[in-house]
């Protein structure tokens, strides 16, 4: 049936970031339902996907989360140069099948969406709101921009807030502007004098 096949078929395509030297390949296909960030010196042994990807000389950094592999590059290649053969492998990668994670991977927190539960202190009602507030206004829009960024921890006396950037967000020049001006801001208009 054609219109089976069709619907079988795998799309990739690349698409820029805030981050020059990081390209996110977006797909139609749910890869996993972690945030895996990996680079040449990770325990990558479950990670099937990022195993062939690192075969590529000038791929750096692998950040895999929902449909989007982002990868970041060695400075010695332009996107143009690579982009094609990236987006090629993936493509035929997932038409054929393959796995992304391996089935004996037990997540650990740092690879993981942490939640609530798995966050180290939100027993308190400020952290539980400012997961909140990144969860429904600060995560969709870094996930746009190929990244992932996690509540780490908020100290009450100095009314201090400590996140984790992740995939593409990890060493954009435009990070530190992107944790003023946009998550800071964020949480002190939505959440007044805490």
């Amino acid at each position: 049936n054609t219109s089976e096949k069709k619907e079988s078929l795998v799309e990739v395509y690349a698409e820029s970031t805030p981050n020059p030297q990081v390209q996110k390949f977006v797909t139609n296909r749910l890869l996993t339902n972690y945030n895996i960030e990996l680079n040449r010196t990770s325990e990558i042994r479950d990670f099937p996907l990022a195993i062939e990807l690192f075969e590529f000389p000038f791929v750096k950094e692998i950040f895999i989360s929902d449909n989007y592999v982002s990868l970041q590059k060695t400075d010695d290649m332009e996107w143009i140069e690579i982009n094609s053969s990236l987006r090629d492998f993936i493509r035929e990668y997932l038409q054929e099948g393959r796995r992304i994670v391996s089935e004996a991977y037990k997540p650990g927190q740092s690879q993981t969406n942490i939640s609530a539960e798995a966050s180290p202190v939100t027993n308190d009602e400020t952290s539980q709101q400012i997961i909140s507030v990144l969860e429904e206004y600060i995560k969709p829009a870094v996930a746009g921009d190929g990244g992932n960024i996690q509540f780490l921890s908020y100290e009450p006396e100095s009314k201090e807030v400590n996140v984790l950037l992740q995939g593409a967000c990890n060493g954009c020049p435009s990070s530190t502007i992107t944790l003023k001006n946009g998550i800071e801001a964020t949480l002190k208009q939505l959440l007044p004098g805490k």
